[in-house]
């Protein structure tokens, strides 16, 4: 009796695969072998940079607050110093967003702070 393959659900869970590689250069879009690979190690990368992203936005936080509490005669850890102090609980986030969109807002925590 000869072999039983699914050739239907072969083709399927291929065309599936080079549906979501389609936009990549060369044979990573079109070579099933090298698309899989790619497509794996850009699942990868997705993973790590997940957490990456947090890292690197708290960080930009962290410089915009900076350079805007510099204009006061304050550096960033003085001013963190200082908020926690007063017990002023507000994230780097909004301290990021306030600085750039919003200065008078921001001069208001700053005056209040110091």
């Amino acid at each position: 009796m000869p072999r039983s393959v699914n050739k239907v659900a072969s083709r399927r869970k291929r065309k599936k695969l080079l549906k979501l590689t389609k936009g990549y250069f060369g044979a990573r879009k079109n070579v099933y072998t090298v698309a899989k690979n790619t497509y794996e190690k850009g699942l990868q990368y997705a993973y790590r940079d997940r957490r990456t992203k947090k890292r690197e936005f708290r960080k930009l936080w962290i410089q915009r607050i900076n350079a805007a509490v510099r204009q006061y005669d304050m550096s960033y850890s003085q001013f963190i110093g200082k908020l926690n102090a007063k017990n002023i609980q507000i994230n780097r986030k909004v301290l990021a967003d306030l600085a750039m969109n919003h200065p008078n807002a921001f001069k208001a925590i700053v005056d209040s702070v110091k």
